[in-house]
């Protein structure tokens, strides 16, 4: 099973997020008035390690999370980590409301081959009930997740060289759903009645997360991300990988790049959010998406959020995942405030410590 999703919560559970430049980690831990950040860490990838977002080197991102261990409590042993991409497979499935947990699981486990398009020795299932179907009482609403069992492994094997424990596998756009728990102060009180869509933007892959009513109702991946936008800088202005991340960090850029470089990838990104968006109108009836949350290294570019403003018509905000939250006086600041965007996957596995679910 794809590491029991569905057991019961672990108390302080470390959120690592395996990015494709960048290893995020977060601890919370949860109080009458909320939510409190006791940790926070970042550390860059080794080049070749990640491959999209596949894993290609276990321990040499085994040796960045145990960099990441040292900056989280000794007393912290358990991890949850999330897979994504074409490795996963998400499902929403109708079954007798009758069944029972064991009877549903052995129902799934038989229909199963022809839900999932990979062979069932090769893959991770798992499932969870949801509500009553509206249109048929008679039916539960239940989502089956399912990933490559490889995939799971190597993030559990990677998380484990790091010295934590795995003791839970999500899906990363509901990871990023639940993220929205926390950042729903940067929205209009009416936020938690409409159709939110998170979108966060790395450095190669942008997942999108569309929830209502605190459920999530459609999702995507794409493959779309700021090393595009690195990439362009390395041909524009003869610099190599490294420097075009530094300069595109610093602005330290000649002043034409913004019409040169940044415009059109901005034009690139907007398509690319217009294009999520349209998709998720078509193929869910709704009428429109209220307001977006962005989130991941890229949503960093300045003026981002207004760019969607004025174009898209949506009310934008950029994340900030511990806006409302108690900080803890270990975290580091200043780092927490310069990578806060990025952080929002890594809170949304964290929060996973105090669901008895994993949406």
């Amino acid at each position: 099973m794809l590491n029991r999703l569905l057991k019961k919560s672990v108390p302080a559970m470390v959120g690592i997020d395996i990015g494709s430049h960048s290893v995020k980690a977060v601890l919370l831990t949860q109080h009458e008035q909320g939510y409190r950040l006791d940790a926070v860490a970042i550390e860059p990838m080794p080049k070749g390690a990640m491959a999209e977002r596949n894993i290609q080197d276990i321990e040499a991102i085994g040796r960045v999370i145990a960099k990441l261990r040292r900056r989280i409590p000794k007393s912290v042993s358990h991890a949850i980590v999330a897979v994504s991409g074409q490795t996963v497979i998400t499902k929403m499935i109708y079954m007798d409301v009758s069944l029972s947990d064991s009877e549903l699981e052995s129902q799934i486990e038989i229909e199963a081959d022809s839900l999932i398009p990979y062979p069932l020795d090769e893959v991770s299932i798992d499932f969870e009930k949801l509500e009553i179907n509206e249109a048929d009482p008679s039916k539960v609403n239940v989502l089956l997740s399912a990933a490559r069992t490889e995939s799971v492994e190597a993030r559990s094997g990677a998380v484990e060289a790091g010295g934590f424990d795995t003791k839970v596998v999500d899906v990363e756009t509901y990871a990023l759903s639940r993220s929205l728990d926390v950042s729903y102060a940067a929205l209009p009180e009416d936020a938690k009645d409409k159709v939110v869509a998170l979108v966060d933007i790395g450095a190669v892959m942008t997942l999108v997360s569309v929830v209502q009513k605190g459920e999530t109702i459609y999702t995507r991946d794409q493959v779309f991300g700021g090393e595009q936008y690195t990439n362009t800088i390395v041909s524009y202005y003869n610099k190599n990988f490294d420097e075009a991340e530094r300069a595109k960090c610093t602005s330290d850029l000649p002043p034409n790049y913004t019409f040169e470089v940044l415009a059109p990838f901005q034009t690139s990104l907007l398509q690319q959010v217009r294009r999520a968006v349209q998709m998720f109108l078509t193929t869910s009836g709704k009428d429109q998406v209220d307001y977006i949350v962005l989130s991941g290294g890229t949503a960093m570019i300045e003026g981002l959020d207004r760019l969607l403003i004025d174009e898209l018509g949506i009310h934008t905000v950029v994340v900030d995942p511990f806006a409302s939250m108690e900080i803890g006086s270990k975290v580091d600041q200043e780092l927490m405030q310069k990578h806060k965007a990025q952080f929002a996957v890594a809170a949304g596995l964290a929060l996973r410590s105090f669901s008895a679910c994993h949406i």
